[in-house]
């Protein structure tokens, strides 16, 4: 008896517990009206009303939409959602669209993923050099980042400029052109932060060694993996 009653309390304790953690975010976005009230979510205005509503806060230091989230307004353009009420909140903005589109939101603290369900949440980085993390922990990188559709050649530079190692590929080099834009907005990131939404963001690979911080496309398909003709 005594066994099932504290095995009970655990379980309600746990449960009490995530219920706050999922409470938290939302309860932080509920707090941040859209800087651009609109009646619909699309093509047009989503991305930068999502992004630009995103106030400072200890909770959801970034949204960050990805690839395949963008593609839906972008590429398939089929993506829409309905806004009721006077003074609609970011948080009401992201149950919309989840409700009413192919996107997902999951919060992987501290960032808010917006994603279909198709897609990884999680950043692809090789840690080669764990004392460079550290240091790219200990360094910030911009009180306020805010990216709307912005390829590599405009992120490399503020990104070089803070972690202070090379950064590949260069600006400008062809070998970014499978990176996909990047739209997503932070405040008080720090640099270790920002290679993981610019990860997430460009649907890029990372390799992080002692002196050099390596992004790359999406592996490719080889011959046994490619569909048949």
């Amino acid at each position: 008896m005594r066994l099932s009653l504290l095995c009970s309390l655990l379980l309600g304790w746990s449960t009490m517990t995530s219920a706050r953690a999922v409470e938290a975010w939302e309860e932080a976005l509920a707090q941040m009206p859209l800087r651009h009230p609109v009646a619909e979510l699309n093509r047009t205005n989503c991305v930068r009303t999502v992004l630009e509503s995103l106030g400072s806060n200890p909770v959801v230091k970034a949204v960050i939409f990805l690839p395949g989230a963008t593609d839906e307004f972008y590429f398939f353009r089929r993506a829409s959602a309905r806004l009721s009420g006077a003074n609609p909140t970011l948080l009401d903005a992201v149950r919309a669209l989840t409700s009413e589109t192919n996107l997902r939101a999951t919060f992987k603290p501290p960032f808010l993923l917006l994603h279909t369900s198709e897609e990884t949440t999680e950043p692809r980085i090789r840690i080669n050099d764990p004392a460079r993390v550290e240091k790219l922990r200990s360094r910030r990188f911009q009180d306020h980042t805010y990216f709307d559709d912005r390829d590599w050649d405009h992120v490399q530079p503020l990104l070089r400029d803070r972690i202070r190692v090379d950064l590949r590929p260069w600006r400008y080099s062809h070998d970014s052109w499978h990176f996909y834009r990047h739209s997503y907005a932070g405040w008080n990131l720090n640099c270790w932060e920002a290679i993981q939404a610019n990860s997430l963001a460009g649907g890029t690979q990372v390799q992080i060694n002692r002196s050099q911080v390596i992004f790359a496309g999406p592996p490719r398909a080889t011959p046994a993996d490619a569909p048949p003709k």
